[in-house]
């Protein structure tokens, strides 16, 4: 197919400017477009990130280390490619939500050229663009970019190494297998095995499709094998060969260990239902600051607030800040919808939404225990083959997943095989094929720690199988009429699925009858003569992208949730009002430092290195933005690490480093509770009476103590 190109869109419209080109500017503008509307709107992004941004801007070693603050304390729970990168835009332009998210919208805009540049190659103009146009269009594509998140340049980085596979696949030559090897190991700097995913398909492609013989090929995969570990570990290497007191505790690992965090919490824990917090957390004492711990049977995180839980929501929409009391106490947290009932509960950071009856909390132990309490099932719902055909994943990146797996499997059966693969269609089918079935069956079965932003790794192998498919119906129709009669069948299914999944969401089914109307037009040309049947598959095509053109419209102008990016949510969830997502200024505030607490602790701590210490980053990361000061993240950045110990802080505050503690709120540690309050004394005005301002870390319970002079 790629040596029959469409005449029109070959022609040149300017010397090496084509039609195809020429649309190719046109989708980068759009992209770019759809990546920089509403940007306002993100706030500081992703505040435990950006605050990482400005720590590593404050010296060389926290540049390398990657230091989550100031101090050099922690590190963040990620290796260091992608944040170096933002750390560079930053210091160019100042470290804010929007010059930390540029490297991954850049990404985003850049990767359109890249996916066409792919496909074309293998299976023609009209392939490429529509794979752009697809990507494009795919929501969680866009929200994700628009973040400071490190999965679009993942992807972008991903999309290189495929070129590179690509190369050593037609040329035969070493060199280009092993710059697909080093781009992956890149990746892998960037998120870790997350890189690993397409990886398969990588192989397959080269393995099969190059004329090599088998036995140079397995050897030739052996070395790039060899160089892509190399790289992979290269940076885990060196830090974890650094010595403990020379380097910051690695965030997440649970043992102060790099090759702890990649196959720990940012392996089997994503993996797996390893659970949500870790064994090294131990329940403090009730005191001063802290709530009464869960009842039994209940999980933790997720204990039976009552209906206060549910009105603190009330007028807001997933994943907007709220909080509300209980036992005079405030309890903080994020709008998550509950899995047994169609309603938002506040949720206290780092918990699952709390089960319900239609507005009643069930006390006792939760209905989806049964289920393996799934990590953030709110947020991608539970394992299985339905996983990204249902509520609450189905709105991130399948709305033309049902045409594409028809595509891929009629292209792979109306094809004979013979290897190694020379036809472009055949190894486009491995590539792109691969890496959507890979991922397809990863993310729809794994059961640890999943966010929905994650599935930003299916948009440019789905966008690249609905444009191999769309070129393959279009091929197919001008030589054998009868298959349009699938093709229709194949794009009246996906927009039967797109009206299911409207419903779902609360949300009126009048944006698809344009897209019924276009399905009609486009099956009437079917029947007309072969010169004006050609437009058919154009227009059943721009059927099907309405809905994700849609949602992915409604993604930017809705908002973006700072923290965890997501699409659109659908009406039922959107709600214009204060603290909702289509305010750009609300959700901004929500995580922001409490201005009082901030001027208190500056003019009271300018003789001592840190400003404070703090339970976890998810305290701290707003202060750190407040002030560039250090803050001691004491549990690292959920609060589960154990950082530093009662004696350490106890030694930092007898060397006049540290001065001031807050702490509490769900849970905490028994020595550094003991000592707060044998050695420490309570500052009234922020012990959590709810003088503080919504959303600042003293209202999320916890008690500022003032210890030594």
């Amino acid at each position: 197919m790629a040596d029959q190109p469409s005449s029109f869109l070959t022609r040149r419209l300017l010397p090496g400017v084509t039609v195809a080109r020429a649309i190719v500017v046109v989708l980068m503008a759009l992209s770019l477009g759809l990546h920089l509307y509403n940007i306002g709107s993100i706030g500081d992004a992703n505040a435990y990130y950006t605050a990482t941004v400005k720590s590593m801007l404050q010296s060389w070693r926290n540049f390398f280390f990657a230091a989550a603050e100031p101090g050099g304390s922690v590190t963040v729970d990620k290796p260091p490619l992608g944040f170096w990168i933002e750390a560079a835009f930053a210091a160019l332009l100042g470290v804010s939500g929007f010059s930390t998210s540029l490297p991954n919208i850049l990404a985003g805009v850049f990767a359109v050229p890249v996916l066409y540049a792919l496909v074309r190659r293998h299976a023609g103009e009209l392939a490429g663009l529509v794979a752009a146009l697809a990507m494009t269009l795919t929501p969680v594509f866009v929200a994700t970019n628009r973040n400071n998140t490190i999965d679009g340049m993942l992807v972008f980085c991903l999309l290189l190494a495929a070129w590179a596979f690509v190369r050593a696949t037609e040329s035969g030559r070493r060199r280009w297998l092993l710059l697909g090897a080093f781009l992956v190991g890149l990746g892998f700097n960037i998120k870790m095995l997350q890189a690993y995913l397409p990886l398969p398909a990588f192989y397959a492609l080269y393995f099969l499709g190059s004329r090599e013989g088998w036995g140079r090929k397995l050897v030739n995969l052996a070395l790039a094998t060899a160089l892509l570990l190399a790289v992979s570990f290269s940076w885990a290497v060196a830090v974890d060969l650094t010595p403990p007191d020379g380097r910051p505790y690695i965030g997440s690992s649970g043992d102060n260990s790099v090759m702890s965090l990649i196959f720990g919490y940012n392996g089997l824990s994503r993996v797996f239902n390893r659970g949500m917090g870790s064994p090294q957390a131990a329940q403090a004492p009730a005191g001063p600051g802290t709530f009464p711990a869960p009842q039994a049977g209940m999980q933790r995180g997720a204990p039976g607030f009552g209906q206060q839980a549910v009105d603190a929501c009330a007028g807001l929409n997933e994943g907007a800040a709220c909080s509300f009391s209980v036992d005079g106490r405030t309890v903080a947290g994020t709008c998550v919808r509950s899995p047994s009932a169609d309603q938002l509960v506040c949720t206290p950071q780092g918990g699952p939404a709390p089960a319900f009856q239609r507005g009643t909390p069930v006390m006792g132990t939760p209905p989806q225990a049964s289920r393996g309490n799934v990590p953030f099932s709110n947020e991608t719902g539970y394992p299985g083959i339905f996983r990204f055909f249902t509520a609450p994943l189905s709105k991130q990146m399948s709305w033309l997943l049902p045409f594409a797996l028809v595509g891929l499997v009629v292209s792979l059966v109306g094809r004979r095989v013979r290897l190694p693969l020379e036809e472009g269609m055949h190894r486009a089918l491995v590539l792109w094929g691969g890496w959507l079935v890979t991922c397809l069956v990863f993310f729809s079965f794994v059961s640890g720690i999943f966010h929905a932003y994650y599935t930003i790794m299916l948009a440019p192998a789905l966008g690249a199988v609905v444009g191999t498919g769309t070129a393959q119906f279009r091929e197919w129709t001008r030589t054998h009429p009868w298959t349009g009669v699938l093709l229709v069948l194949a794009a009246a299914g996906t927009l039967g699925y797109q009206a299911f999944a409207f419903r779902q969401y609360g949300e009126s089914l009048s944006v698809l009858a344009l897209a019924a109307l276009l399905l009609l037009a486009g099956g009437l040309f079917l029947l007309i003569p072969a010169r004006a049947r050609r437009v058919a598959v154009p227009v059943i095509l721009a059927a099907m992208l309405v809905a994700p053109a849609y949602w992915t419209g409604m993604t930017v102008a809705a908002g973006a949730d700072q923290n965890l990016p997501t699409a659109y949510p659908g009406a039922q969830q959107f709600r214009p009002g204060p603290g909702a997502r289509a305010g750009a200024s609300a959700p901004a505030r929500a995580g922001r430092a409490n201005a009082d607490l901030v001027a208190y602790l500056q003019a009271n701590t300018q003789d001592v290195e840190y400003l404070v210490a703090v339970p976890s980053s998810q305290t701290g990361a707003p202060l750190v933005l407040a002030t560039g000061r250090p803050v001691l993240y004491m549990g690292g950045f959920g609060g589960q690490d154990r950082v530093v110990t009662a004696e350490d802080l106890q030694k930092m505050v007898a060397e006049g480093r540290l001065r001031y503690v807050l702490y509490g709120g769900m849970g905490g540690r028994q020595d550094i509770a003991a000592w707060l309050q044998t050695s420490c004394t309570v500052v009234p005005e922020f012990s959590a009476t709810g003088t503080a301002a919504p959303g600042g870390p003293a209202d999320r319970g916890t008690v500022l103590y003032r210890c030594g002079n």
